[in-house]
Order: structure tokens, then C-alpha cells, then sequence
């Protein structure tokens, strides 16, 4: 489910990564920067690059290109980048997967509050394509360089490690895309603390920028959680990851990780995993198109990963520990998701693996827990220790645990008995 989010835009940074801190929004420009501006960022581009590249251990391979953006050049920016990597079609099972999970209200127009959330929230930007950064021009730039720093350490990255690479990433695996974005913004991250570190009368002229100015939270405040909190992903999951690749084998190590990517959100989560580098398991699902009938279309097939699996619980289990400790242990997964253009008509599969049976059992439990307090007024139909069944609003919602796997159906029209797609799943394995 996070394959829209972190693959459609160019390399923001993002205030709300930090603890609590959000972009400033007062005092905005609305006309284009002026030339005095735009010569102060380039000096102090060039400065703040040469001490990110003694700090991230990257040389400088050649000068970068720096400039000051308005709302609406960022406006566009976003626009572009959505309208040039995402479909709309994408874009339509990204906001569907939402909903059919849970994870955004019935309503939900996806596309247009993305854009929202971004053009609040995003404080500058490397611009793969171009080989450029840029500021939003409506932050004074003393108080700036924290920002600069962490989009110049994008500007290393591509020139040693070719960024541009990972702008086409295959269909059906967002939770490695995802990972792969932690490795990217984690990196960043961490050269940008370090650097804040090494320069405390930057850091106080950053918190007194943020302080002075006012902060924009509406469109973060209103975004549904599972989309906050896999923006803020990358940044504070991939920094707290890429610190403890550093202190194992310093830059030399998060260096080499752009050629022996993370494969996982699970290795995001879990460091160790990164270094013994345990893989995930391939799920795939058969096609259920012939039992659901002609009218129905796959309109997704994807990875949620450990993390999707976390955001699907805790949604409405509201129980970090609880949901984490459920997630924990995940080994692989694939999901698909069927509609048929009626408004609520949806269909969705998953099958999951995990590390042991009781990895599998404790996600088991876990969902069918989050099931009944997701469907208000669910009947139970079927309750094993191995299965369950409940009639609900959206149709039958069925589970089973075998060994480490589950496998689970929502939105079952009532024509369909939940055992034909349940022997369906269990015949391919």
C-alpha cells in the first residue's frame, strides 16, 4: 500500500519527519524568487555540500544546481511526478486499497489530498531528473541549512549510486519499495542529524526558524493514519535503521546497502534481519476472477509487509505493542484486490507466512480480533481454532490457519461459499 506514496514524488523532505516538527507556513511567497534569494542559495549550497560530503564520506562528484521554488511551482512539481508515475488507474486501486482495508474513510479522494498534504508539508526537494535542489522559498534560509544538508545528501547519493534507478520499481512489491525509500531518506536522515550535531548554532537557528514562523498541521492532522504514518516511514523507521547499519560499519556500510538493498519493511524494522539478510518468502494467489464471475476485475496485486500488516491490526486494535508483537515474525505475504464499479463492491485475498506456527497463530488471533471490531454488528458464523467465519455489511469475512500461513477473505459476495476459495488457496501450495 505504499508503493503510491513513496514512489510517485521526487525526494521531499518532509518537516513532519522530525520530533513533533512541521514545515513553516506563514509569510509565504506567492511570486516567483527573487534574484537575491536565489544567489544566497546557491553560495550556500556550495558550502553546505562540501561539509555534507566530508561528513557522508561521498565526494563530490560535480557542483549541483540550487534555486528557491513558490508554493505553486511545488504545486506543480507534485502534480507532475504524480501525473508522470502514477496512472490513474494506480492511483484508483491505491485510494481502493485504502478503503478495503479500513485504513481511509468511504470518501476518500486520495489523489487530491496527497497533493495537499504534500504542498503543507514538503520544505525542499532533489529533483533526480534534473539533478537539482530546491528550497521553498518561503523559509528563511539561515535557519535552513538542516534541510539543505539532507537534499545534498540526495544529490551524493545520485551522483555515486544513480538514484534515477529507482524511479521505475517493478508492480507487486511496494513493502521492498518501501524499503528501499527507508535505505534512500534513512541515509539522508542520519547525514542531516550528524550534521545538525557537528553545527548546534545551525540547529538553534533551524528550531528558532520553526519556531518563528508558525507551523502547518491541518491537512497532516486530517490525513488517515495508515497514509501519515507511511510518509513518515522512510524518515524515522529508515533513520533509526540506517543508525544502526552506521554504528556496525559506518558510512562505508550504508554505502554499500545501494547495492545490497533492504528487501523488506521487515528488515527496515528489524536490522538484524537486514545483516543476516533473510529474505521474504514469494507468495503468489491464484486468479479468483473465474469464481467471483466476469464482472469483477483484479485491479491490485501486492506486498503488504510487515508494516502493512502492523497499520492493517492497529487500526482498529489501537494497541501498538499488541499489533506489533502480531506483525513480528512475518515472512512473506501477497494480497489482491477485486471491484466491480459498483460503489462498496469489493473483494480482497491475502495469504500470509510466517516464521514459525506461532507467528502465524498470534496473526491469526490478532486479525480475526481486529476483524470483529472493524465490522460492527458482525454474526459469527464459524469460530475454530483454526477458522473463522462471520456474515457482516461488505459480505462474509473468512480465515484459516494452516501451519504458517493464513489466509483470509473479505468482502465474500453471497453466492460464493468461503470453502471453494479457500481449497482454491490451499490447492496451489
Amino acid at each position: 500500500m505504499s508503493k503510491k506514496i513513496s514512489g510517485a514524488l521526487a525526494l521531499l523532505t518532509l518537516f513532519c519527519f522530525g520530533a513533533g516538527s512541521f514545515l513553516p507556513s506563514s509569510h509565504a511567497q506567492n511570486g516567483a524568487p527573487g534574484t537575491a534569494q536565489n544567489a544566497a542559495i546557491v553560495s550556500t549550497t556550495a558550502a553546505v555540500l562540501r561539509e555534507t560530503s566530508e561528513l557522508r564520506e561521498l565526494a563530490v562528484l560535480k557542483n549541483v544546481k540550487s534555486g528557491a521554488q513558490s508554493r505553486a511551482e511545488i504545486e506543480r512539481m507534485i502534480i507532475r511526478n504524480l501525473d508522470s508515475e502514477t496512472t490513474p488507474a494506480e492511483m484508483h486501486a491505491a485510494e481502493l486499497v485504502l478503503r478495503a482495508f479500513g485504513l481511509a474513510p468511504e470518501d476518500f479522494a486520495y489523489r487530491e489530498f496527497l497533493i495537499k498534504l504534500l504542498k503543507e508539508q514538503v520544505a525542499g526537494y532533489y529533483d533526480p531528473k534534473a539533478q537539482q535542489f530546491y528550497l521553498a522559498d518561503w523559509i528563511e534560509l539561515d535557519g535552513q541549512k538542516p534541510v539543505m544538508a539532507h537534499e545534498l545528501t540526495h544529490a551524493l547519493q545520485d551522483q555515486h549510486f544513480n538514484l534515477k534507478r529507482f524511479e521505475k520499481w517493478p508492480k507487486g512489491d511496494s513493502d521492498a519499495e518501501l524499503a528501499a525509500h527507508a535505505l534512500i531518506e534513512g541515509d539522508a536522515t542520519l547525514a542531516m542529524t550528524q550534521y545538525l550535531t557537528k553545527n548546534p548554532m545551525v540547529a538553534l537557528a533551524f528550531i528558532r526558524s520553526l519556531g518563528s514562523q508558525g507551523v502547518a498541521t491541518e491537512q497532516y492532522n486530517q490525513a488517515p493514519r495508515a497514509l501519515r504514518e507511511s510518509l513518515l516511514f522512510p524518515y524515522q523507521e529508515g533513520s533509526a535503521w540506517a543508525t544502526k547499519v552506521y554504528r556496525r560499519g559506518g558510512w562505508d556500510l550504508i554505502s554499500k546497502a545501494f547495492s545490497k538493498l533492504p528487501q523488506s519493511s521487515e528488515q527496515i524494522l528489524h536490522a538484524d534481519k537486514y545483516f543476516s539478510y533473510e529474505a521474504p518468502q514469494k507468495i503468489t494467489l491464484p486468479e479468483f476472477k473465474s469464481f467471483l464471475g466476469p464482472s469483477w476485475k483484479r485491479i491490485d496485486y501486492d506486498v503488504n509487509g510487515e508494516w502493512g500488516c502492523y497499520l492493517i491490526l492497529d487500526e482498529f486494535l489501537n494497541n501498538t505493542t499488541e499489533s506489533k508483537k502480531a506483525s513480528a515474525g512475518w515472512g512473506g505475504d501477497r494480497f489482491a484486490l477485486y471491484e466491480t464499479g459498483k460503489p462498496g463492491e469489493v473483494f480482497i485475498v491475502q495469504l500470509t507466512a510466517w516464521d514459525t506456527p506461532v507467528d502465524a497463530k498470534e496473526f491469526f488471533d490478532a486479525y480475526a480480533r481486529r476483524t470483529v471490531k472493524r465490522y460492527a454488528g458482525a454474526q459469527e458464523l464459524k469460530a475454530t481454532a483454526d477458522r473463522f467465519e462471520w456474515q457482516t455489511s461488505s459480505g462474509v469475512v473468512a480465515m484459516e490457519l494452516r501451519g504458517s500461513q493464513v489466509a483470509i477473505f473479505e468482502g465474500i459476495p453471497s453466492s460464493i461459499n468461503a470453502n471453494t476459495l479457500l481449497r482454491a488457496i490451499w490447492q496451489q501450495r
